[in-house]
């Protein structure tokens, strides 16, 4: 056993035993190293002024990916790369091509947003060549500028996709043999990590048969992967969390295996991970998540966690559940499976007993002929929480009529859930304007939603009525000239 996490910090090996749980990457750059270019502007994951990349081992190799410092534990940057944007000149001054595009473009005004973009924008020239305006704009999502200049930090975007540098001068580029090498030292030396301080303990577990015992030994343990929320009930509930358990970094919850049956996800999985898998099997539910955080939400966040945490609001159970998907729940004792929608019990409440996590999501892939589709519903397009999310799973027989059909949504109740009232108005009727007419007003036997600042009780009722519309539309082909009628009357 360890008392110490081990990382990279830009050109400087780092060792540290000497940190609190709650402790932030941002607060440890800015406040103990004075690493100032990293800015705090939201603290909550929200305006990307904290931006920074982390370099992690994958299947594929070494891995770049923006993340913001202001909600990333410190206790989960053990075998990481840390580059912020400090590292990215050269010893003699001259400006990396990503720097040198944002002064060429005047893509600063202000300045303080401005090293957050230029970590993104780094982020995005190292994983794509050519990108087009839609992939520049999707990894600047989670980057807010408030003196609203997107157009120049774009322009600078699409100047650097075509002036790459030699590797001699780019530091990750340069140096990246080195840095797999140390990496790959420190995971070969992985041993389960426990640092106390001021009686808090951060544990960082050797692999997931050292996590099992960890979380048996302490089943009220705060368990962390990405710390995409739970990084918020430290900066903005101050939190005293004790013991934390990180486990961000074990490569066993992070397999993704695809299968003629369906996607089997590990818990660990970033959204960023899972988002080409689902989309080359379930195009719909890919695409849901470019709606999902920004891009530095959707690099450190998980499925697993997004489920754990049992949120009514989360964005991936209710795709998850009109899937059929089912969880696998691990601890030191054994596993269990179940089908998901019967994991969220209550609000607050999950059928998790103390001592287990979730290990995996195992996803049926729908039949050719089965229509799917999900609908999140946000005051704003990108970066925000839903207001409610529904999705459609439909299976039609030879004749027009509904065979199968299941509905859930989040944010209409306390937990994500099924429209069980609707799917029975709908199941065996045709297709039609006059079923779904029909059965809009079954949702109101499903959910009794509740009003609070990011909708009221009666939008979301309204809203969810108009998707099982949007999605009747959308399957059934145009419209008549008789349905257009009738839908206006309604």
């Amino acid at each position: 056993m360890s008392s110490a996490i081990r990382f990279i910090l830009n050109g400087e090996d780092v060792t540290l035993g000497d940190f609190l749980p709650t402790d932030t990457l941002l607060d440890n750059l800015r406040l103990t190293r004075r690493l100032t270019g990293t800015k705090e502007g939201c603290a909550e994951g929200d305006c990307g002024a904290c931006t920074v990349l982390v370099g992690r081992l994958t299947e594929t190799g070494l891995r770049y990916e923006s993340v913001n410092a202001c909600i990333r534990l410190l206790g989960s940057m053990h075998g990481t790369h840390v580059v912020t944007v400090e590292h990215l000149a050269a010893a003699d001054g001259t400006l990396h091509p990503v720097q040198q595009a944002m002064v060429d473009c005047h893509g600063s005004q202000c300045g303080f947003c401005t090293p957050g973009f230029v970590m993104s924008l780094y982020g995005l020239w190292l994983s794509n060549e050519n990108p087009n305006r839609a992939e520049i704009e999707s990894a600047l999502q989670g980057n807010l500028c408030r003196c609203t200049g997107y157009e120049p930090i774009v322009k600078a975007a699409e100047q650097v996709a075509w002036s790459r540098p030699s590797s001699l001068f780019d530091p990750l580029e340069r140096d990246r043999t080195e840095v797999m090498a140390k990496l790959w030292s420190i995971r070969s030396d992985m041993q389960t990590i426990v640092v106390e301080k001021d009686g808090a303990r951060s544990i960082v577990p050797g692999s997931v048969e050292a996590f099992a015992e960890a979380l048996a030994d302490e089943p009220h343990a705060t368990v962390v992967a990405g710390a995409t929320d739970v990084g918020l009930w430290v900066t903005k509930q101050m939190r005293k969390l004790d013991p934390v358990i990180f486990i961000n970094h074990l490569p066993e919850l992070q397999s993704i295996s695809v299968e003629p049956a369906g996607i089997t996800i590990g818990a660990g999985v970033s959204y960023a991970e899972a988002h080409g898998f689902l989309e080359a099997v379930i195009p719909a539910f890919g695409r849901l998540f470019d709606r999902i955080g920004g891009q530095q939400v959707r690099n450190a966040g998980t499925i697993g966690g997004n489920i754990a945490n049992g949120s009514p609001i989360g964005d991936t159970p209710p795709p998850l559940i009109a899937l059929g998907a089912t969880l696998t729940l691990r601890s030191h004792s054994g596993r269990r499976t179940m089908p998901l929608e019967n994991y969220f019990l209550a609000y607050g409440k999950q059928d998790r007993m103390a001592g287990e996590f979730v290990e995996k999501i195992f996803v049926p892939k729908p039949p050719e002929e089965n229509h799917f589709a999900v609908y999140k519903i946000s005051k704003r397009r990108d970066e925000d929480i839903s207001a409610l999310c529904g999705a459609f799973n439909l299976m039609l027989d030879l004749d027009g009529h509904v065979e199968d059909i299941r509905i859930a949504f989040g944010g209409m109740a306390a937990t994500p859930k099924r429209a069980k009232h609707v799917e029975q108005a709908l199941i065996g009727k045709p297709w039609r304007w006059d079923t779904i007419s029909a059965a809009r007003e079954a949702f109101d036997a499903d959910y009794q939603p509740l009003t609070d600042w990011r909708a009221s009780a009666e939008y979301r009722s309204l809203t969810a009525k108009n998707l099982l519309t949007r999605f009747f539309l959308e399957t059934a082909g145009a419209p008549t000239e008789l349905h257009r009628f009738e839908m206006e009357e309604v």
